[in-house]
């Protein structure tokens, strides 16, 4: 496992909001989706959109861009899909993202 870095506190990210972030030079969108945190690329794989400015329902998060939708949960397998997700981890209040390689 890689190491996990302190990207925000719990009640920087409302419940239904994103915050875009920069790990390591790679821009990650962090969600609050039904009382979770979930870390995906901030950059659409489809057409470069911002995801973190996109909203997540139904398990997936969609590009503010084009619409497209991907799952916003890691799955069994990664799915081939071209978006990246991280490992999160809460800690006290502290929202804790596994940094890329």
């Amino acid at each position: 496992m890689g190491r996990l870095v302190t990207v925000a506190r719990t009640t920087d990210i409302p419940e239904g909001d994103a915050v875009g972030v920069e790990i390591r030079g790679e821009r990650i969108a962090v969600f609050h989706y039904k009382g979770r945190f979930f870390a995906v690329s901030d950059v659409c794989p489809h057409a470069g959109g911002p995801l973190s400015q996109g909203w997540a329902e139904d398990g997936r998060v969609t590009c503010p861009w084009h619409g497209w939708a991907f799952d916003i949960a890691p799955a069994e397998g990664a799915p081939d899909d071209g978006l990246k997700r991280y490992r999160v981890e809460v800690d006290g209040d502290e929202v804790k993202v596994e940094a890329p390689d």
